[in-house]
């Protein structure tokens, strides 16, 4: 059985043969005789019309045929290069193989993102969806290509663990009992992940570079279009790699994928471009083609911010954290990404390598257009004294991260690495501005259907 994908990559091939293909039917504008089948096979973000006619034996049954429903049809493969679509099918026959009742929520007309949210389990045969997928498939290949070309080690890190990676607090308990949620199965307190810094970093000790890519979790009550409960994280680790590196890698990273996906999913972007957001693949392009990130120390961004004379709604403070509406400004004065570095002490990490001043340390955010944030990373303090000293600042269980702490102790060396938001990768590849419409089934506060 041929696929659609198959026949945009050369149709002249199939001129005058006669295929079969089976498929989900997206439109069906019957006529008095003769009639017009969008039809998608999944193989293929474009669609193919079957023209069928009256002379078929069960043509006023094909006319019935809804929305939604698959069919399995014959026909002969026609060249029609003077019309909307290079080739047509002819069909000969045309078998309906799962019927669709008139309920079928998803018809030929525009749908709010807000009701396909509600139905997440059908919203990718729309063509957004469809769309956001194929992308998302696209750009995490070439993460994993991009890696593995580079001689970096995929990890598979646990998801349930006894640490809080980030000492952040917000993560969600794992347990077979609700009388006793903190002891039962483990025999100790046990989270979702929120991140697999931890475990990877050691892995960086015996294979040098290694990266991990899978799902995190957050217990953070946050409603914005750009938090989740449940989302992916991409998080490299480089031993013998300082910040300078660290930074050369997200950028590299970032770029490669976009080249990858402008390559590969082509009809897709261009019908973000059109749909989503006009000028998205020239916004990709002066990305791409940046010679250079811009680089900026949370010093001079905080200055910079200050001296905009810009009412911005959150004041602009050295020693705190950079809202989004100055991110904003700040990819708009840069005219591009921008690396804001290090950091002030007190707002980051507990692993993060603390500077030369003691009050800031080497970590970098790669703060991106129409995205924001996109990348957080920073060059690991591998001295034992200074971490042991850090952790105790922040009344950390030192015993709980012992195992940490050996990655010091055993031939330490100067180590970095970041994280990457797969889904805000997304949403900056596609245009899409809301994080529910990246994932497949959102995990937000109030919000765990299907």
């Amino acid at each position: 059985m041929e696929r659609i994908v198959d026949f945009f990559k050369n149709p002249s091939e199939y001129k005058g043969k006669t295929i079969t293909i089976s498929g989900w039917i997206r439109n069906n504008r019957s006529q008095a005789q003769f009639g017009f089948i969008d039809l998608n096979d999944g193989t293929s973000f474009k669609t193919v019309q079957v023209v069928y006619e009256e002379a078929l034996a069960n043509f006023k049954n094909i006319q019935k045929m809804r929305n939604g429903a698959s069919v399995e049809v014959t026909g002969e493969f026609v060249l029609t290069p003077d019309r909307g679509q290079p080739f047509e099918i002819k069909a000969k026959e045309v078998t309906l193989l799962g019927d669709s009742t008139p309920d079928f929520p998803i018809q030929p007309k525009r749908h709010t993102r807000e009701f396909l949210r509600e139905i997440p389990h059908l919203r990718v045969r729309t063509n957004l969806f469809n769309a956001v997928f194929r992308v998302r498939n696209t750009a995490a290949f070439a993460i994993h290509k991009f890696f593995q070309e580079r001689g970096f080690l995929y990890v598979h890190t646990p998801l349930i663990t006894s640490n809080d990676g980030e000492g952040a607090g917000q993560l969600f308990s794992v347990s077979t009992d609700s009388k006793n949620p903190y002891t039962d199965f483990f025999g100790k307190r046990t989270y979702l992940t929120v991140t697999g810094q931890l475990h990877v970093e050691p892995f960086a000790m015996a294979f040098r570079n290694v990266y991990t890519f899978g799902p995190a979790f957050r217990a953070e009550n946050s409603n914005t279009q750009k938090h989740a409960s449940e989302f992916w994280m991409v998080e490299p680790e480089m031993a013998f790699c300082d910040l300078k590196g660290e930074m050369d890698t997200a950028e590299a990273l970032v770029k490669y994928v976009i080249k990858d996906v402008l390559e590969n999913a082509k009809d897709e972007m261009e019908f973000f471009d059109k749909f989503v957001e006009k000028g998205l693949i020239e916004r990709l392009k002066a990305v791409l083609n940046t010679k250079e990130f811009a680089r900026v120390t949370h010093k001079d961004a905080i200055t910079l911010l200050r001296e905009s004379k810009v009412n911005f709604e959150n004041e602009p403070k050295y020693g705190e954290d950079i809202a989004r509406e100055h991110e904003k400004w700040l990819t708009e004065h840069f005219n591009g990404p921008v690396f804001v570095y290090d950091w002030p002490k007190d707002i980051k990490a507990f692993y993060m390598k603390v500077n030369a001043d003691g009050e800031t340390v080497a970590a970098s955010d790669l703060l991106v257009p129409e995205s924001g944030e996109l990348v957080g990373g920073s060059q690991r303090e591998e001295n034992l004294d200074v971490l042991v000293k850090r952790m105790d600042e922040l009344k950390m269980n030192k015993e709980i991260l012992d195992w940490y702490l050996d990655t010091r102790r055993y031939g330490g060396c100067v180590h970095s690495g970041f994280g990457l938001g797969f889904e805000r990768l997304i949403m900056f590849l596609t245009g899409v501005d809301n994080i529910r419409d990246v994932e497949a089934y959102p995990r937000t506060p109030n919000n765990c259907e299907f």
